[in-house]
C-alpha cells in the first residue's frame, strides 16, 4: 500500500518527531525534581546521552518510546507499510540500546529504562508507582531498572 502523503509531506512529519524533551520525560523529570532528585539532561560525555543522569547516584536513566525501541507492548506494531525498513530500523534501534547499557555497564553507570507503555495506554501505572519504583532503584545498589506497564 502505498503512503498517503507525499515524500515532502512525510518527511516534514517524521522530522517533527522529538527525540528530547518527549512529554514521557517531562513528566518523569517533573515529579523527581519535585520529590528533590537532581540530575542532569543528556549528558553528551556518557554513551547514549542519557535523558536523566543522576550523579549523585552513578545512574542513568532512559525514558523509551515502545514503537522506536521495539517493546514487546501493546503500543508497538510494526508498521504495515515498508515492514523490512521498520523492521531493520527497530532491530538496529534495540542492539545500539544493548550496546550502550553494556558501555555505561563498563564505566560502573547503573541503567534504568522506563517504557512509554508504564505512563500511557490502557496497560499504564499510577505515576506514583513509577516515582516509587525510580527512589528505591537509586538508593540501592541495583544496577538495572526496567519500568513498563502492567502486562
Amino acid at each position: 500500500m502505498a503512503d498517503i502523503v507525499d515524500k515532502a509531506t512525510r518527511s516534514r512529519m517524521m522530522s517533527g518527531i522529538k527525540g528530547k524533551n518527549t512529554k514521557p520525560e517531562l513528566t518523569i523529570r517533573h515529579f523527581l525534581h519535585k520529590a528533590g532528585y537532581r540530575y542532569r539532561l543528556h549528558v553528551k560525555e556518557l554513551p547514549g546521552k542519557p535523558d536523566l543522569v543522576f550523579p549523585k547516584h552513578k545512574a542513568v536513566l532512559f525514558i523509551n518510546g515502545c514503537f522506536w525501541h521495539g517493546h514487546n507492548c501493546h503500543l508497538f506494531k510494526i508498521p504495515s507499510t515498508r515492514k523490512d525498513f521498520w523492521q531493520e530500523k527497530i532491530l538496529r534501534n534495540a542492539s545500539r540500546d544493548r550496546e550502550v547499557f553494556q558501555k555505561l555497564k563498563d564505566l560502573d553507570w547503573r541503567v534504568g529504562v522506563i517504557w512509554e507503555c508504564s505512563l500511557k495506554g490502557r496497560d499504564r501505572l499510577k505515576l506514583a508507582d513509577i516515582l516509587t519504583k525510580i527512589s528505591l532503584w537509586l538508593n540501592s545498589d541495583d544496577y538495572f531498572l526496567e519500568v513498563r506497564g502492567q502486562c
